[in-house]
């Protein structure tokens, strides 16, 4: 541990020119920087204070739940939110900033860094979601007392076989935690491996699966047509389901389309490409039902995640493009399939356990899109075992934010 913070630091001063540099040509901070070097106002929290860690999207979005129902569990605590990259911040501010005292970065994990975050910070009570495992944090937080847990703890397997290679390393580190609460069985084999305390490594199960139905009446003329949802679509998605649609139709006459752009800004380019199509199709927000038309652009705010709840199956957009995807668990959690493109990575754990299922499916390309969605709509009993393997996914994966919770009221009397 000595030498890890000798070098760290070795390393982090050696940096310093070039982050100089950079600041010099662009005129500004790197993102995060500052904070980062504990440079931040006092937020003055008090000595109650629990302290959640995401360091970047996906595992901001997964603790979301989890840090609302600590809100409404601990009331007079306040509630630290810390992430280590930009995109986790913008996310962070746009989900917390009614639920969170504060948010911030996550310190360097360098001796000044880490004392002068503690100082200001002061938390009662550490929760770091996956995989962050921070030496000098760590021993700080146990040389102040202060408890700290891995959360939803996973570890992939390329992360695994690194990790493998200096085990004794992580043995000391682990030394510095509460507990290590994990994903699976296989997360937590993989964690005792690496250095874990058996007895304090737990499966806690899947905070992202702690996702509720919003059972609503949805007028919009389903009938005995089956519904396809494009939900969340990017620029250049849409071109790809209405193409894989009009395919479809050829031979499933009864199928319909909701297509919904992430951003209502693309509305009007949305229509132009369906109105290309020479299909009918109508708007949500005029009420207009698959009645009479083919396809209903959704062009109202935060009624997607109800609206899976009439369709089929859902493709579930961003994942054609670079964005990372978005969560497919708002179409599973109704038993419905979902299937994404390639560009999963802010989901990558969530569809691991998707897919080794028939209740979710990564395709690859257009056509293997087309392709997939063909097998849903011709193969009866396939369509019917992917429902049900969205039901059994969900009742096995649930409950892991009351465990965690559970913990916490362990600890805090």
């Amino acid at each position: 541990m000595i030498i890890y913070r000798i070098l760290s630091t070795i390393l982090f001063l050696v940096s310093l020119p070039f982050y100089a540099a950079v600041r010099a040509c662009r005129g500004k901070y790197l993102p995060g920087w500052k904070e980062k070097l504990g440079n931040f106002h006092n937020p003055e929290l008090g000595d109650k204070v629990i302290m959640f860690h995401g360091v970047s999207v996906g595992e901001v979005i997964a603790l979301e739940n989890l840090i609302k129902k600590t809100k409404e569990t601990f009331p007079d605590y306040k509630i630290v939110v810390t992430t280590g990259t930009k995109t986790g911040q913008e996310i962070a501010h746009k989900k917390f900033d009614n639920t969170a005292d504060f948010i911030t970065y996550f310190p360097f994990d360098i001796t000044i860094c880490v004392e002068l975050f503690l100082k200001k910070i002061n938390p009662s009570i550490v929760l770091i979601a996956e995989t962050e495992l921070w030496p000098t944090f760590a021993a700080y937080c146990r040389k102040k007392n202060i408890p700290l847990f891995v959360i939803n703890g996973r570890i992939s397997d390329s992360t695994f076989k690194s990790y493998s290679l200096i085990k004794g390393f992580f043995k000391e580190i682990f030394k510095n935690y509460t507990e290590i609460l994990t994903q699976s069985e296989e997360d937590k084999e993989k964690f005792i491996k690496i250095g874990a305390p058996a007895e304090k490594t737990l499966v806690m199960k899947n905070l992202k699966f702690d996702v509720k139905r919003i059972d609503a009446d949805i007028q919009i003329g389903k009938g005995t047509s089956r519904i396809i949802i494009a939900g969340s679509t990017h620029k250049g998605e849409d071109e790809i389901i209405l193409s894989s649609f009009k395919n479809l139709k050829q031979e499933f006459t009864d199928i319909k389309l909701l297509l919904a752009p992430r951003h209502l800004t693309r509305v009007n380019d949305v229509e132009d490409l369906v109105k290309n199509t020479g299909f009918t199709y109508g708007f949500r927000s005029k009420q207009n039902t698959f009645d009479n038309n083919e396809i209903i652009i959704l062009d109202t705010l935060g009624e997607l995640s109800k609206m899976y709840q009439i369709c089929d199956f859902a493709f579930i957009g961003g994942s054609f493009n670079k964005t990372g995807g978005h969560n497919p668990l708002e179409a599973v959690v109704y038993n419905k399939p979902a299937i994404s493109g390639p560009s999963i990575h802010n989901f990558r754990d969530i569809y691991w356990i998707l897919s080794r299922t028939k209740a979710g499916k990564i395709v690859k390309t257009p056509q293997e899109l087309t392709d997939y969605m063909h097998k849903l709509l011709a193969d009866k009993e396939f369509y019917i075992q992917s429902c049900n393997d969205c039901k059994t996914v969900f009742e096995f994966q649930q409950g892991a934010m009351e465990y965690v919770i559970n913990e916490l009221k362990s600890i805090i009397k």
